[in-house]
């Protein structure tokens, strides 16, 4: 699926590549968008559940796993 970036955006993500944080441009956009996917995954779980059933802890873990492996077709090269 092709991605266009805005002017900010890329410059960030340049940067951020020429700083050595990434590996290039897209692997940055991979690796922020499965962090963005964890991070409203713990969300979601967080309301669909009962208060108090889940530690902070035990959500941090669940926001800290890699996207799960039956997605990986999503990792495909982003243009």
């Amino acid at each position: 699926m092709p991605i266009t970036l805005t002017a900010e955006q890329e410059a960030w993500f340049r940067a951020h590549v020429a700083r050595g944080d990434f590996a290039s441009v897209e692997e940055a956009a991979r690796q922020l968008i499965d962090e963005r996917i964890a991070e409203r995954m713990a969300q979601e779980a967080r309301r669909a559940l009962p208060v108090g059933a889940l530690s902070d802890a035990d959500l941090d873990s669940i926001a800290q796993t890699e996207m799960d492996p039956r997605h990986r077709h999503l990792d495909r090269e982003l243009d």
